[in-house]
C-alpha cells in the first residue's frame, strides 16, 4: 500500500521505515518560528536558557509582526525583551519590525523548502505547504521545549485527499476557492488532518498556493499541502534556491485517505465568510447590498503583491465611497518597495486606501484598525471570529481582494464581476 505525503516525511523525519496514523513519532524540525510572542514563550523557560542556552543558533527564526511599531508600553517592553534575547543567544535568523509578516518572511528569504517540518507558535504556520513543507502550529509551551531541546512529539494524521477540477473564472481566485471548500467541508472537518491538493493545480501561483494552505486549519487541518511541481520550482529558482538543497516529497498514487473530494473549480462563483465562522460560506450575490464601514486588504492571507495589485486595478482612476475606510497592509517591506516601484501604492493611495507598514495590522484585534460595536469590515483575511478585530460587537465578513476592492467602490458588498465589466 502506498504512502500520503504526511506518512512518508514523518517517516523520514522520525528516522522510521514507515509509519501510520495514529502513531506518535519523535521528530526534530527544521525551524521553530516565533514572532512578537517570543517574549512570553522564553519566559517559561528564563532558568534553562541562562544555564544551557538555545539548542541551536540558527533554529529559532523571530519575526517581530503582530503589533509592529509597539502601541503600547506593554508591547514595546516585550519587543525589547526579544531583541536582548537574540544578542543574547546569537539568534541567526531574526527579523525586526517592519521585515515583514512571519508567514511571507519565511517564504521570501527561503528558509522554508520542499520537505521540511517546521513548526511554528502561530496556527497559520500552516501556510508553508504551499512549497511541499510539512508546516503546522504549535503552542507557546511546546516551543519552549524545542528552544532547548530542538525535539518533539508529533501524531501521524490521518490524510484527506482534494482534487481539485477545472479552471476558476476570474476575477475568482483562490480565496473564493478555500472559502468555498470551508464552507463545504466545515471549520472541523479535517480536524488534525494532513490535507493535500490535487488536479489541476498549474493555475495557481505559489503566492495563491499560499492563500489556500494558508487557510487549511480554518477547517481544523493538522497541515495543507501542494505538491512540488513546475511551478514550485520556477519559485525557489526566482530567490535563489538551488534543488540540490532540498529533497521534495509526495504522497504515491496508491495512498490510502480518510476522505477524498473533488470540486470542480468553474462552478464556484466569489463568495464571503459571514460572521462568525469561516464555514458561514454564501455567494456574493445572497449578501450584495449589505453596507460596510472599513476594508481590508492584506494580513498573511492576501498581503502579496498579485493581491493589491488586483486591488489597485480595480481602483485606479476611482476613489472609495466617501463613508469609508480601505486599509492596504503589504505582506512584507520587499512586497512594499515593488508596489512602490510599479505605482502600485501610488494607485492605491490616490484611490483613497490609507496604507499600514508591512505587518499584520488590525487582523488580530491590537491596533491599526479596530472596530467599533456595531461597525461591520470586509477584509482579505482568515478569520472573523467574534472580537477577533477588537470588539465583539462588531462583525467581521471575508472576501477575496478583488470583492473588497471592487465593493470599497460603493461602502457596501458587491460582485466584482459586475464592477470589472463595467
Amino acid at each position: 500500500m502506498g504512502k500520503t505525503f504526511a506518512e512518508k516525511i514523518l517517516a523520514r523525519k522520525a528516522g522510521l521505515k514507515e509509519v501510520v496514523p495514529g502513531q506518535i513519532v519523535i521528530v526534530r524540525p527544521k525551524h521553530l518560528l516565533t514572532h512578537d510572542n517570543t517574549a512570553p514563550i522564553i519566559s517559561k523557560i528564563k532558568e534553562e536558557l541562562d544555564e544551557y542556552g538555545i539548542v541551536d543558533k540558527n533554529f529559532p527564526v523571530i519575526v517581530l509582526d503582530h503589533v509592529i511599531p509597539a502601541a503600547n508600553e506593554k508591547t514595546a517592553l516585550n519587543h525589547k525583551k526579544i531583541r536582548e534575547f537574540v544578542k543574547r543567544q546569537s539568534v541567526k535568523n531574526f527579523f525586526d519590525i517592519g521585515t515583514g509578516i512571519c508567514h511571507q518572511v519565511l517564504f521570501e528569504k527561503g528558509l522554508a523548502l520542499p520537505g521540511t517540518l517546521i513548526l511554528g507558535s502561530d496556527s497559520h504556520t500552516c501556510s508553508y505547504g504551499a512549497l511541499g513543507v510539512f508546516a503546522s502550529g504549535i503552542d507557546r509551551t511546546e516551543a519552549a521545549s524545542l528552544l532547548l531541546t530542538g525535539d518533539t512529539w508529533l501524531k501521524v494524521p490521518q490524510s484527506i485527499k482534494i482534487t481539485m477540477k477545472g479552471k476558476i473564472k476570474l476575477p475568482v481566485s483562490a480565496k473564493d476557492v478555500i472559502l468555498y471548500i470551508i464552507g463545504n467541508l466545515s471549520a472541523s472537518g479535517a480536524n488534525y488532518c494532513s490535507v493535500e491538493f490535487h488536479g489541476d493545480l498549474e493555475q495557481f501561483s505559489v503566492s495563491e498556493r499560499f492563500t489556500i494552505a494558508n487557510m487549511g486549519v480554518e477547517m481544523g487541518a493538522k497541515v495543507a499541502v501542494f505538491p512540488v511541481d513546475d511551478i514550485t520550482l520556477e519559485y525557489l529558482k526566482g530567490i535563489g534556491i538551488k534543488e540540490s538543497s532540498y529533497k521534495a516529497v509526495w504522497s504515491d498514487k496508491d495512498a490510502s485517505y480518510s476522505k477524498e473530494l473533488t470540486y470542480n473549480l468553474s462552478d464556484i462563483p466569489p463568495v464571503v465568510a459571514c460572521p462568525h465562522s469561516v464555514d458561514n460560506v454564501k455567494t456574493v450575490n445572497e449578501v450584495a447590498g449589505l453596507t460596510i464601514d472599513q476594508f481590508l486588504i492584506g494580513t498573511c492571507t492576501n498581503g502579496r503583491l498579485k493581491d493589491i495589485e488586483v486591488a489597485a486595478e480595480i481602483l485606479k482612476g476611482k476613489k472609495v465611497a466617501s463613508n469609508v475606510r480601505l486599509l492596504v497592509l503589504p505582506a512584507s517591506k520587499d512586497v512594499f518597495e515593488t508596489a512602490l516601484k510599479e505605482d502600485i501604492i501610488d494607485t492605491l493611495s490616490k484611490a483613497g486606501a490609507v496604507i499600514l507598514p508591512p505587518g499584520c495590522g488590525p487582523c488580530l484585534g491590537a491596533h491599526q484598525g479596530v472596530l467599533a460595536p456595531g461597525e461591520r469590515c470586509l477584509s482579505t483575511a482568515n478569520r472573523n471570529f467574534k472580537g477577533r478585530m477588537g470588539c465583539r460587537e462588531a462583525e467581521i465578513y471575508l472576501a477575496s481582494p478583488a470583492t473588497v476592492a471592487a465593493s470599497a467602490l460603493y461602502g457596501k458588498i458587491v460582485d466584482p464581476r459586475e464592477v470589472i465589466v463595467k
